[in-house]
């Protein structure tokens, strides 16, 4: 087993624009994707909770993950995406801050809390749910350059 090296020294970096986005979906199913349609969920608004657990995510995420960096998230963008055809709903999460590391992580974590509350609140239809396809879709700033999704 290696041995644990600790968080990595970023005081050498540049302070840069860094932001993120990542993507995810929750494949729903007949049952959950018609109680998400008519807000009939006895928790409440199912969309404007994972807005919200996705927003406290990003914040956390530092808290969540050992080796990442606390930084100063300076706007936090999320964005849902329903598809009748798949029945799921699709989250995506884009973050931006001024700093000396990047927010991949920060996106990642809000995409993952935001897919996990909508299936909590929409469980009571079915426990068969897939958390499906959580990304990386492009990144910008730092010292590794800009990365975009080839698909």
């Amino acid at each position: 087993m290696g041995k644990l090296k600790g968080m990595v020294n970023i005081t050498g970096k540049e302070v840069t624009i860094r932001t993120a986005k990542a993507a995810g979906s929750v494949i729903l199913g007949n049952e959950a994707f018609k109680a998400l349609k008519r807000g009939t969920s006895p928790k409440g608004d199912v969309l404007a909770t994972a807005k919200v657990a996705a927003i406290q995510a990003v914040k956390a995420t530092a808290a969540m993950i050992p080796m990442c960096h606390p930084i100063l998230v300076e706007s936090i963008e999320v964005d849902f995406l329903m598809d009748e055809a798949r029945k799921s709903v699709g989250v995506t999460v884009a973050v931006r801050s001024s700093g000396k590391t990047g927010v991949e992580m920060e996106a990642l974590c809000g995409v993952a809390a935001a897919c996990l509350t909508i299936y909590d609140m929409l469980k009571y239809t079915g426990k068969d749910m897939i958390i499906d396809q959580i990304r990386l879709v492009e990144k910008t700033g730092g010292r590794s350059g800009d990365y975009k999704r080839p698909d």
